[in-house]
């Protein structure tokens, strides 16, 4: 088979869930972010993985995605539509009674006339500059909206994989000046927010690329392989290239696989002559660029062709691969390519 294989642990999707609600404040409900088809991994298994471990409220960015988790939850856990309540999204909402988190004026206008009565949550703006009401939009729609009883008020903080900037603790403080004594739940805190410590939690916390694996939550449980099949070596002479552009110089006799994967199936090329892959535990580098189908290794040092090796696995995180890609485990996670076939396991713990 030419296809590589993403293997997906949904057991390790759920106990990070439950390490991380375990981690919440006491009384601090615990949600789910699964925007991005649950980050690149596959909207019905991970969002059935995450509520058989407890989950009962799900974050989505857009409605259409709000949608996907629904069909898969059926009616009662809440989903939240980050982007709000878009135009052309009001049947949407009404029908399978998604929460859209009002982030405009136009927004609250366009719920408040178009669907009076459906529940709705609120997103401030504390310093990010991306979604949500400024302090002086809030304060003026604050006394209306408030009636409403709005499920949930919640901003985002900007810098919390970075626990000593002054921008966690200057945003704290601008959530704390908008929002205390309104009376309604309140969440601030993503994976990274969560990490910060309890004066962040709120009401409600929002983990989301830590559920996967991912920095900046080091403890979580590994959740990700990624296996690319072997096509073809060819035994390279010292001096000789190896693919576009000739980016790569054999200095001896060299034996190069070719290997099913590449940017067209989320690996960057800017890991071209800088990741690496294993057979089992031993690394073999990528060599030369990284083309839409298809990257080189260098197997010179193994002792017989394997028929695949591991680009995330054991040796290798998403986050490892990430710096070698000089990027970020979120980029990596979601742009993991259709192309793959998707094997998921559970039952293991």
């Amino acid at each position: 088979m030419g296809t590589a294989t993403l293997s997906i642990d949904l057991d390790a999707i759920a106990a990070n869930w439950r390490a991380l609600d375990r981690m919440s404040a006491p009384d601090v409900q615990t949600a789910a972010v699964v925007k991005a088809g649950g980050y690149g991994l596959g909207i019905p298994r991970v969002v059935q993985a995450l509520a058989q471990a407890g989950a009962r409220r799900f974050f989505v960015a857009v409605a259409e995605e709000g949608a996907a988790v629904r069909q898969v939850l059926g009616p009662g856990p809440q989903i939240s539509v980050l982007s709000g309540h878009m135009p052309g999204d009001t049947e949407m909402i009404h029908d399978l009674d998604l929460t859209p988190m009002l982030n405009s004026i136009d927004q609250i206008t366009r719920h408040l006339e178009s669907l009076p009565g459906h529940a709705f949550g609120v997103q401030l703006d504390t310093g990010m500059n991306r979604l949500g009401l400024e302090a002086p939009e809030w304060e003026a729609v604050a006394p209306i909206l408030l009636e409403g009883r709005p499920a949930l008020v919640m901003s985002h903080l900007a810098c919390a994989d970075d626990p000593a900037s002054a921008v966690n603790e200057a945003q704290l403080a601008a959530f704390h000046a908008m929002t205390d004594g309104i009376g309604v739940p309140r969440s601030l805190a993503a994976t990274g927010g969560l990490l910060l410590g309890p004066e962040y939690h709120f009401d409600l916390t929002r983990p989301g690329i830590g559920l996967y694996g991912g920095r900046p939550f080091e403890a979580a449980t590994p959740v990700v392989g990624l296996s690319l099949p072997v096509i073809q070596t060819r035994a390279v002479a010292a001096g000789e290239i190896v693919g576009y552009a000739g980016s790569w110089v054999a200095e001896g006799a060299s034996v190069i696989a070719t290997v099913s994967g590449g940017y067209a199936d989320g690996l960057p090329r800017s890991l071209s002559n800088a990741a690496v892959l294993w057979d089992g535990a031993i690394p073999c580098p990528l060599v030369g660029r990284v083309s839409m189908d298809l990257i080189t290794v260098d197997i010179t040092h193994l002792p017989e062709v394997p028929r695949s090796l591991d680009l995330l696995g054991p040796y290798q995180t998403v986050d490892d691969l990430a710096d070698a890609a000089g990027t970020i485990g979120y980029e990596i996670l979601t742009g993991l390519g259709a192309r793959y076939v998707r094997r998921y396991a559970e039952g293991a713990r």
